[in-house]
């Protein structure tokens, strides 16, 4: 591995091997220029020299990049390849179906074709960007208004929502984006950010981890446990993505959301080191939704812990690797049973979490299962610290054999 100071380098330079930050950090691949903002962001954040290593093999351009890229792993674009996506007219219409629904279940399952609409159209916007290089920046703007809209309109109905398996290991940084988002907007709702905030918070967080697609596929589509040296190339991403957002001419609160999302409050965190007072505050709120959403997901290799366990997890570290505010405001706005997880009380009945009680965030509203109200709707109860206590959060088989129970029982 091979030193080379930064001003001995010129805008549009190639290398013959991999250029690494610190000896692990990879900055570009093999063959790929350097441009002149790239020198210049090197210097403003202090660093006077490089490190090429010419053991490593060439890394594929964005060309080359396509074609290894499962790209249908995403989703098959439904429009003509030179087209940038736009929000299609499905969004809409589920979005009319959603508004239109008469009851709790009709509502949730509108609630949640709407989801799956937005997760397509996330799915398009990465397509578009590995075929293409580009983004439609108006439409994905237009696109978040109408998600910010929707999340302020459903939030109890589409905090319930649990992707499959499948589509989260199969489709991750889409499915990864998408729930990222959701959570992203409902702490932003609770903190009070304006409409234009909660707009740039939303792009941000669906595009945090469009620098993965500048790695080969493999780091992001494995079902293996990654190396160190694996590790460090995935640790870049901040980087390369602010690099892409930044070419793409997104305003500076975007790319210093993408760039520091991985920043942590006590400056362990990557790439830049920064502590508390340096992190942008949408970063600060995409660190926290994204390591949030990450505890909770399955991966091929490995299995997803309880929404209950991802949240003491976070609070855990409140203060040390993130904002203690926007941790305070993930609780207020999920409770410590986020919603959407099964619980049993302690009168032995099962429920589920439907909603937060804003006075207490260790008593949700609990939705019993097997049981309906007065007027056929689903018996909902304020949990307490008496018959109505939540004793434990069931898992995951726990849960799916209980409610395949019901479901035959009613059937």
């Amino acid at each position: 591995m091979n030193p080379i100071k930064l001003d001995a380098i010129k805008p549009d330079q190639t290398f013959k091997g991999e250029l690494l930050l610190d000896k692990s950090f990879l900055l570009l691949g093999s063959g790929q220029k350097i441009t002149t903002e790239l020198i210049k962001n090197l210097m403003t954040w202090n660093i006077t020299e490089l490190y090429i290593d010419a053991s490593a093999t060439p890394a594929p351009s964005i060309a080359q990049f396509t074609e290894d890229t499962d790209t249908d792993e995403f989703i098959t674009l439904e429009k003509k390849e030179n087209e940038a996506p736009k929000m299609n007219t499905s969004i809409k219409e589920a979005l009319a179906k959603a508004q239109n629904s008469s009851n709790e279940k009709s509502r949730l399952t509108g609630v949640m074709n709407v989801y799956n609409e937005y997760m397509s159209y996330i799915h398009s916007v990465y397509t578009r960007f590995a075929t293409h290089g580009d983004f439609n920046s108006e439409d994905l703007f237009e696109t978040v208004k109408e998600l910010c809209v929707f999340v302020k309109e459903n939030r109890r109905y589409v905090l319930r929502i649990s992707p499959s398996v499948e589509t989260r290991t199969k489709n991750y940084l889409v499915s990864h984006a998408m729930r990222s988002t959701i959570f992203a907007i409902v702490i932003g709702l609770k903190l009070h950010l304006t409409f234009t905030q909660l707009q740039e918070l939303g792009v941000s967080c669906i595009l945090h981890e469009i620098g993965m697609l500048k790695l080969p596929s493999y780091l992001y589509l494995s079902d293996k446990k990654f190396s160190h040296a694996e590790r460090a190339k995935i640790a870049t991403h901040p980087l390369l993505g602010y690099q892409v957002i930044a070419q793409a001419n997104f305003d500076v609160p975007i790319q210093r959301a993408i760039l520091e999302h991985h920043e942590h409050e006590d400056g362990s965190g990557y790439p830049q080191n920064l502590v508390s007072d340096k992190i942008s505050d949408y970063a600060k709120i995409i660190s926290v939704v994204c390591a949030y959403e990450a505890i909770s997901s399955p991966r091929n290799f490995r299995e997803a812990r309880t929404t209950y366990d991802a949240m003491v997890e976070m609070l855990k570290n409140q203060n040390s690797k993130y904002n203690g505010d926007v941790i305070k405001a993930l609780l207020y706005s999920l409770s410590i049973y986020p919603i959407g997880a099964y619980v049993y009380l302690a009168n032995g009945k099962i429920g589920q979490v439907c909603d937060v009680n804003p006075d207490n965030p260790k008593n949700p509203i609990v939705q019993i299962l097997g049981e309906t109200a007065a007027d056929g709707e689903p018996r909902t109860v304020e949990t307490d610290e008496g018959i109505n206590k939540i004793v434990r959060v069931m898992n995951k088989d726990e849960a799916r054999d209980a409610v395949k129970f019901l479901e035959n029982k009613s059937s």
